[in-house]
């Protein structure tokens, strides 16, 4: 069995997936295990809504519509990244997309090439199931880390099963439509999605890593 080191080292984010189905059995065993995730207060501040098949199509449709007559997306009062990201992490967020691109084979001068590779992220980049995952506006800073944790442990989860997965923070541009779409009530907000499924793992974009900062860049041990 794999071990949650080992899970953790193998997790990262699959950006091209295998085109076999997930049965619902097993996803819905994948979420009921990861309701064990830490929450304070046992508030469980979250709400999970799993899509495949024509739901899952139909979102990919909404979405390429509306990016298409507002290519920014609306701004939700809920940013990807703050404005104005300061050193290191602006740096961080810009080799990162190099390196990604670098991996596709893609020029950073091919503006094209680039959008045509972030419009796959509204496709789940071929994963059989996304998942969305909703809190509340009116909760703290506090709550919507503990639905961080519970998506974690979701893609730990996964790889524990051979499956992979894509935190997306990308859906962030439609939230308003997903709103819309799922019939939130008016508290209600998706936070991110996730997509969800058998990783291609002779894709070149799951060949790679991303780099991470040192332990001696953000640790610090006082008192040993």
């Amino acid at each position: 069995m794999t071990s949650v080191s080992e899970a953790v080292e193998r997790r990262r984010s699959c950006r091209a997936f295998r085109p076999d189905a997930l049965s619902k059995d097993v996803v819905q065993d994948l979420i009921e295990r990861s309701l064990r995730s830490p929450s304070g207060g046992n508030v469980q501040p979250w709400r999970i809504i799993a899509v495949a098949g024509e739901e899952k199509d139909a979102l990919t449709r909404m979405a390429q519509a509306e990016l298409f007559s507002n290519p920014k997306g609306d701004d939700d009062g809920y940013p990807i990244y703050p404005p104005g990201l300061q050193e290191p992490f602006r740096s961080r967020r810009y080799q990162v997309g190099e390196d990604l691109y670098a991996a596709l084979g893609v020029a950073r001068e091919d503006r094209p090439a680039r959008y045509a590779w972030v419009a796959n992220n509204f496709s789940f980049f071929g994963a059989p199931v996304g998942l969305f995952f909703v809190t509340r506006k009116s909760f703290g800073h506090g709550q919507w880390a503990h639905l961080g944790m519970l998506m974690q442990t979701i893609t730990l989860l996964a790889e524990e099963q051979g499956l992979g997965s894509c935190m997306q923070e990308a859906w962030a541009v439609v939230r308003k439509p997903l709103h819309t779409q799922f019939n939130l009530d008016a508290d209600e907000v998706v936070y991110a999605g996730l997509a969800l499924g058998h990783p291609d793992v002779d894709a070149p974009v799951n060949q790679w890593r991303s780099r991470r900062a040192s332990v001696a860049e953000i640790a610090e041990f006082r008192g040993f």
